[in-house]
């Protein structure tokens, strides 16, 4: 049996411990807080500080930052990134290579959709359709 855990040096050459989630094998760091429940794919980061709810879905090769708030049932698509700090709500669907910025709110209930940027700090609400709500 291998391990369970991968150690990666970081740009300022701190090294992060990584563990294997046990609910896809995406990788998650010491000090961040994933649901047993939540699916985390192969190939997904999840940086120290982020908090993952019950239910959630991390797409394959999806990074979330740290810090950042991952609501119970989101669907993250896969190379989504989630920037630090970050906030996405209850249900909330975001698209593939979509980029949320750093301390940006997502309601729960949107739909981004596919290679949208969200810049940093900017709340957003959208419909079913992905139509944003006026604020």
């Amino acid at each position: 049996m291998g391990k369970n855990y991968i150690d990666i040096e970081d740009d300022q050459g701190q090294i992060l411990r990584y563990r294997k989630h046990v609910n896809g094998r995406g990788l998650v760091a010491n000090g961040a807080k994933v649901h047993s429940s939540a699916l985390v794919e192969v190939g997904a980061y999840v940086e120290p500080g982020a908090q993952i709810a019950a239910g959630a879905h991390i797409g394959r090769g999806a990074w979330v930052e740290p810090d950042a708030v991952i609501g119970p049932d989101v669907e993250i698509a896969p190379h989504a990134h989630i920037r630090a700090g970050a906030a996405i709500g209850r249900g909330a669907k975001i698209g593939v290579r979509t980029v949320i910025g750093a301390h940006a709110r997502v309601a729960g209930g949107s739909l981004i959709g596919d290679d949208q940027q969200i810049g940093d700090g900017e709340q957003v609400a959208t419909d079913k359709r992905g139509l944003r709500l006026a604020a």
